[in-house]
């Protein structure tokens, strides 16, 4: 087989390992990479903890407007008894009855307006509880792929591998040793012809050129120094 041929084989495959070596490591990092659940569980955790201590705010709210009507239903049955006449006491006891009743509403409305933030924590923490299990299923269904994909290009990697070794071992040592340093310094060894012109550097090649492209002797562009390969 013409020489040029055989580089340029061997070329194609050693282009397809590089660009599946790339992607094989990309599914490798991809796996098991659970940063976006993580992240997921965390504001979910946040918002969790919030609804708690709303939860005990408003406990507590309402544990100290329970308070407040006790009292306030003391003095007011104090105030409206009869068993008090003297008018200073009264007018204090009114006075108190007065703040209680003041304090009583403000916590209820306090209490409201936690009540209301409780609410919107519940349907938040619902919402992100969906989104976790949803988050969850998909990073499942991700994680079954990405070992499908790994095993798939791992496979293809190794055949390649097989048939590199094998093509190396069918050329001529010398031809492979310069086909590696023009690799090295050209990232691509070897340069197909097409129309007459050297696709490495575009240059248009001589007929005489042309024609020893065609024998069996490794020849290279006059311009960037790659093997030409013509086909027929």
């Amino acid at each position: 087989m013409n020489l040029a041929r055989q580089l340029y084989q061997l070329q194609g495959v050693e282009l397809e390992i590089e660009a599946k070596e790339p992607a094989l490591a990309q599914t490798i990092r991809q796996l098991g990479d659970k940063k976006v659940v993580v992240e997921a569980e965390a504001s979910l955790a946040s918002e969790k903890q919030r609804l708690g201590e709303l939860e005990r705010q408003q406990r507590a709210a309402e544990w100290e407007i329970d308070d407040l009507g006790t009292k306030l239903a003391t003095a007011r049955e104090a105030l409206y008894s009869g068993r008090i006449r003297n008018p200073k006491e009264l007018t204090n006891l009114q006075h108190e009855v007065d703040g209680l009743k003041a304090r009583r509403d403000q916590l209820e409305e306090k209490a409201l307006g936690i009540m209301e933030r409780v609410e919107q924590a519940e349907a938040n923490v619902a919402a992100k509880s969906q989104g976790l299990n949803k988050l969850e299923t998909e990073w499942r269904l991700k994680q079954k792929e990405l070992s499908s994909e790994k095993e798939h290009l791992s496979g293809e990697l190794s055949q390649l591998g097989q048939k590199r070794k094998m093509l190396s071992a069918e050329i001529d040592p010398a031809a492979v040793e310069l086909y590696r340093q023009l690799k090295i310094q050209k990232g691509r060894a070897v340069a197909r012809v097409e129309q007459g012109t050297c696709r490495g550097c575009g240059i248009l090649l001589s007929s005489a050129l042309l024609q020893r492209a065609r024998g069996s002797e490794l020849v290279r562009c006059p311009s960037c120094g790659r093997i030409l390969f013509l086909e027929g």
